[in-house]
């Protein structure tokens, strides 16, 4: 348990920025009284990983947007394929 300046449990975070992407610290709790507890929890990155990483997420955030698109097109697709079962039978029997 780590402990910031004000006495309270210090929170884990990760940082999404370009200079430090995944890379975890521990800040203070409180948000509005924020005593400024910092403190990095991995060490610092190698030049290379800092300059792949954003790419990779980048890319990694498309391919999620493209499959949720697709979910969701093929979810209506469902739809509409109940709603013409449902139409043939109750044209059938009838």
């Amino acid at each position: 348990m780590v402990t910031c300046f004000c006495g309270n449990e210090a929170v884990l975070h990760t940082s999404w920025t370009n200079t430090n992407p995944g890379r975890r610290f521990w800040s203070c709790s409180q948000s509005v009284p924020n005593c400024g507890f910092f403190l990095w929890l991995d060490p610092p990155m190698c030049v290379h990983s800092r300059a792949i990483i954003p790419g990779l997420l980048t890319s990694r955030n498309m391919l999620q947007e493209r499959l949720n698109t697709m979910a969701s097109a093929n979810h209506r697709l469902k739809m509409w394929l109940i709603c013409s079962w449902f139409l043939f039978i109750v044209m059938f029997y009838m």
